[in-house]
This record gives C-alpha cells, sequence and structure tokens, in this order.
C-alpha cells in the first residue's frame, strides 16, 4: 500500500512539474533581413521590427509596462506612396481600429457566425442588425476617451517581383502603439453594450440581447490580457 501511495505521489508530482513548465508565449524581435516577405526593408526607424506590432498587450506584459492599469492596442497601415501619409493615417486610424475590435468581439459574443448569421434568439431583427453591423463601431470610437499613442514606427520597403511581390514599387508603411487606461476602456464596452440593448426593438429580444452581453466589459479585458 506504501508502494501504491509513493507511486501515485511520484505520478502526481510528475504531472505539476509538467504543468508549471508550460512554455509561455514570447514574443521575438528579429532583424528585418532575417525575415521572409515579397519586400526588403530598405529604411526603418528600429533595426528590428517592434514585437508591439504583431500583439501589442504581450509586448506589454514582457517589457514591464503597466498591464493592470492599461490595455494596450496596435494599428499598422497599408503601404502608401510616402512617410508622412503613413503615419498620419495611422494616428488618425488608429481609434477606428480599437473601436472595430470591441464592435467584434460584441458580435462573436452575439453568437455571429462566420457567416454573418446570428445564433441569439431576435438579433434577425433588421432594426438590431442595422446598428450592430454598421453603427456600432462608429459609437464606440466617439466613446473612446483616454487614448493615447506611446510609440511609432516607421519602414520603407522595396517591393520585388522577384521575392513574389505583384510589382516592383516602393511604399512606406507606419504602425502606432495605443494605451488606454483598463476602467476607461471598461466603461467604454459597457457602454457600447447597453447601446446594443436599446436598439432591440421588443423586450423579448432586449432580454436576450442583454444576457448575451453579460459581463461583456470584464470578458473584453480579460481577453486583451490573454486570460480568456
Amino acid at each position: 500500500m506504501k508502494t501504491i501511495r509513493l507511486i501515485s505521489g511520484l505520478v502526481m508530482a510528475a504531472i505539476l512539474a509538467a504543468c508549471s513548465s508550460t512554455p509561455q508565449k514570447t514574443l521575438t524581435e528579429e532583424k528585418h533581413e532575417e525575415l521572409k516577405r515579397d519586400y526588403r526593408v530598405v529604411d526603418a526607424s528600429s533595426q528590428r521590427r517592434p514585437g508591439w506590432i504583431e500583439d501589442a498587450q504581450q509586448w506589454a506584459k514582457e517589457n514591464g509596462h503597466q498591464v493592470e492599469t492599461y490595455r494596450f492596442f496596435s494599428f499598422e497601415t497599408d503601404p502608401k506612396t510616402n512617410r508622412e501619409l503613413a503615419c498620419s493615417l495611422a494616428k488618425a486610424n488608429a481609434r477606428a481600429d480599437v473601436a472595430g475590435e470591441i464592435t467584434t468581439f460584441i458580435q462573436k459574443s452575439l453568437g455571429y457566425s462566420q457567416e454573418g448569421a446570428p445564433s441569439v434568439d431576435g438579433m434577425n431583427s433588421p432594426q438590431l442588425r442595422e446598428f450592430v453591423e454598421n453603427t456600432l463601431a462608429e459609437k464606440v470610437q466617439a466613446m473612446l476617451h483616454g487614448v493615447s499613442v506611446i510609440k511609432s514606427y516607421w519602414e520603407k520597403r522595396n517591393y520585388d517581383v522577384a521575392l513574389g511581390a505583384a510589382s516592383n514599387y516602393s511604399a512606406f508603411t507606419c504602425a502606432v502603439l495605443l494605451r488606454m487606461e483598463a476602467n476607461a476602456l471598461k466603461a467604454a464596452v459597457n457602454k457600447a453594450a447597453q447601446n446594443v440593448v436599446k436598439a432591440a426593438d421588443d423586450p423579448a429580444t432586449k432580454a436576450n440581447v442583454k444576457n448575451a452581453l453579460k459581463n461583456i466589459d470584464e470578458d473584453f479585458l480579460k481577453a486583451k490580457a490573454g486570460e480568456i
């Protein structure tokens, strides 16, 4: 019996050790020449492509930023004809991109499938669908207060047919890192959810939508932090 208990204890210890040693996600900032793409980076504001472009929240966590107090977002433009235009568009469109992320999260919470069909009872209401799909993002953008640009990055690219590009040309892209207080973000998401509930045109639909969006503000912050 003691032998069985000893073996059981050793097995449990091994399982716990394996769980505790599960590798955590980390970001690696690679040199431009190490990345395989259909263009070459011929000039940039940094010798390495910043990790925050790919995952702003994870980058903030790894680099000691206040992830308990703030949530972080990033936005990068498509290639543009000059650097000034690219960076102006990055700063101008970043808030809209955050609003779009919140809107998408709300849509998923309402059960939208990849084909765009909602599964929540009552969401087939034309009035509510119109609001969620065409008006909500604009409303959310107006609710975002205290969003600040804390970093920016630009690069000049030479696209090359030999590397797989459709044609040979030069262009600039620009990316920005955004920071917003978690409490302010939570309030914006909650207010957006309330607007969706108000857009429902009958009591039954309101009840269904309200239930689907219960705790949506907490869930969005947890999702940004990688907790769900």
